[in-house]
């Protein structure tokens, strides 16, 4: 039985997992027959933002009590997370992947990966199993890996991809970057998409790519 292992950074677009990227691959997962587990620091995350206003608030929050919303309480610490009982390997985006998986929203081409989360990727990608990251994860992966990835065409981004020894490829909303050598899946999701609906091509292009991968 193949099983995805998902990485989750807190619950909401400007400082934890985008929840609708989250939900699309789960829900694509679901609907290939795939079980997925997911996974989180716990720690506590940069800071909490105010979805309403977009206002910084004088909160604190936990990343794994947060991304536990998203994954209705089944969520695990990332230090419980072994490679050998996954088949692959999701990062879905939201701003979260960018402050509190990397400082990459802080740092530009100077970010970091948080330790973690840089050695499950690395173990991942030595076991030869497929990874997977939509809209800003891939610049974790560009880090990580050197790997050939996409974010869409932002062109800051792309510049930083570059500057960390990875190559970037333009895609659309729909389209997937696919990276055979190093079995790594990227797509743009809301750093291009509009709306929910094309955020599930996206997930779904992404994850029917990684099962392709499993399978050779």
């Amino acid at each position: 039985m193949k099983k995805i292992a998902l990485i989750l950074s807190g619950c909401g677009v400007y400082d934890g997992s985008e929840i609708h990227e989250t939900t699309m691959a789960m829900l694509a997962l679901s609907k290939n027959e795939v079980e997925y587990e997911c996974f989180a620091p716990n720690k506590e995350q940069y800071h909490v933002i105010n979805h309403l206003n977009g206002d910084v608030t004088n909160e604190k929050r936990n990343i794994l009590v947060e991304s536990a919303r998203i994954a209705r309480g089944k969520i695990k610490d990332i230090k419980e997370l072994q490679v050998s009982g996954f088949s692959g390997l999701l990062l879905p985006g939201g701003f979260g992947a960018a402050k509190n998986l990397s400082n990459y929203a802080f740092k530009a081409e100077d970010f970091t990966v948080d330790e973690d989360i840089a050695n499950i990727i690395k173990a991942f990608h030595t076991a030869r199993k497929p990874i997977a990251a939509l809209c800003i994860a891939p610049v974790l992966i560009a880090k990580v890996l050197g790997a050939r990835v996409t974010i869409g065409n932002d062109m800051t981004t792309v510049d930083i991809i570059k500057s960390v020894g990875a190559t970037h490829v333009n895609k659309e909303y729909h389209e997937i970057a696919v990276d055979e050598k190093n079995l790594i899946i990227t797509n743009p999701c809301y750093m291009l998409a509009d709306n929910i609906y094309q955020v599930s091509l996206g997930a779904e292009a992404a994850v029917g790519a990684m099962l392709g991968l499993m399978k050779k």
